[in-house]
């Protein structure tokens, strides 16, 4: 069997790896130029996901990443710095590889990759599904054949449009983000394994600080959806003036770090979610990560599920013998999980978009009182705690 897939963010090369343990040909075809290195923001990986990576073989590659650091415990501070509440995730207390990190994007995206094929350049404009298999077309008009073809191709799939041009389109959240890293601004080092997440009177903040001067950060904030010109036209310089008179007047540190960041950072995004796609499959052509199931920020599991998602449907081509029932197979598994996760975090994200000066304050009074009693609790989470067992077959009838 071949498989073909489109889109060499996480799930693309995760899903190329998975397979290549079960006997699957795969190759990954990626419409940007070339590996992603030194750009995107950090991202968070969670001990379900990096169970995953560790099973493939790919744990340590990812650890080795520039800038890769471990990341298990957040201080929450209101506005004005007063600490909320300090809570551990519960992976200090699992093997040292399975702390969760934070990795930056494009690096992380460069190391699942290596060791797979992948053909970049290639913008997928169509395929054609038939008996036998299928055949995507690429913008250059070069063509690939297979038996099947996985859209790994994000939040805004082509393979998803062309799929089921009557999907529904990702849900907008209310908030814009960036984020990026710097070194060698005056703002004092967070403690080791921390990452502080301001809620602030009108924007989220992300920071941590680490000894040798390294900063990571990231942004969310109100404000109404912009198409990416948009947002492009009005330049970084706009943006970065923009966040500054957001956060004005509240934790110093913010407006430190977003004075003194490079201007390429300034670049926001929509952040969107997409819970409840009619279908995630079509005879043999599926979809997995955010193509299928676009998980809010605020959950921190984005690229744990495209990660889980990679496994999973090795699995299933693994033990059914036709595209098809695999596919529906993968899908029978994977939603309830998705979806959850989905839920709980557009209930946390509803926290980032409030601005009404009660409300604000109404907020971080319950945060308070929640983060108390969760850090009493013994860590344990069932997102966190979730590992899949690769030896294990799937069953079912798909």
């Amino acid at each position: 069997m071949r498989v073909i897939i489109i889109g060499a963010g996480v799930g693309g090369p995760t899903l190329a790896a998975a397979l290549g343990k079960v006997g699957l040909d795969a190759e990954v075809y990626e419409a940007h130029g070339g590996p992603g290195i030194g750009i995107g923001a950090y991202l968070g990986l969670a001990p379900n996901g990096l169970s995953v990576l560790r099973t493939l073989g790919l744990l340590e590659a990812v650890r080795a990443t520039p800038g890769a650091h471990v990341s298990h415990r957040t201080e929450f501070l209101d506005g004005a710095g007063r600490r909320l509440g300090l809570l551990d995730d519960g992976s200090a207390a699992l093997e040292p590889e399975l702390h969760s990190l934070g990795v930056r994007r494009g690096e992380l995206q460069a190391a699942l990759a290596a060791g797979v094929r992948v053909q970049y350049g290639k913008r997928l404009v169509g395929y054609t599904a038939h008996a036998a298999g299928v055949v995507a077309e690429f913008a250059d008009g070069s063509t690939a054949e297979g038996d099947l073809l996985i859209g790994a191709d994000g939040l805004h799939s082509p393979v998803r449009r062309i799929m089921d041009p009557g999907a529904p389109a990702p849900r907008y959240s209310g908030l814009l983000g960036l984020g990026g890293w710097t070194t060698g601004l005056p703002v004092r080092p967070t403690p080791a394994a921390t990452g502080r997440m301001v809620f602030g009177r009108r924007g989220f903040f992300l920071y941590g600080a680490a000894p040798d001067g390294d900063v990571y950060w990231g942004v969310n904030f109100p404000h109404p959806e912009l198409s990416r010109a948009e947002i492009a036209a009005r330049g970084p310089a706009y943006w970065r003036q923009h966040l500054i008179e957001r956060f004005a007047g509240q934790l110093p540190d913010a407006t430190t770090i977003l004075a003194g960041s490079e201007s390429r950072w300034f670049q926001p995004f929509g952040l969107y979610d997409l819970a409840n796609l009619p279908h995630w499959t079509s005879g043999r052509v599926g979809l997995i990560g955010d193509a299928a199931h676009a998980v809010p920020n605020s959950s921190g599991q984005g690229a744990a599920m495209a990660i889980e998602d990679a496994i999973t449907l090795a699995q299933c081509l693994r033990d059914l013998p036709e595209p098809g029932p695999a596919l529906r197979r993968f899908e029978q598994l994977r939603r309830p999980r998705v979806e959850k996760i989905i839920a709980e975090g557009q209930r946390r994200g509803g926290l980032k978009t409030l601005t009404n000066p009660v409300a604000v304050a109404l907020r971080d009074l319950a945060l308070r009182v929640v983060l108390r009693r969760l850090s009493r609790t013994s860590g344990h989470s069932w997102i966190f705690d979730h590992r899949i067992d690769f030896a294990e077959p799937v069953g079912g009838r798909g």
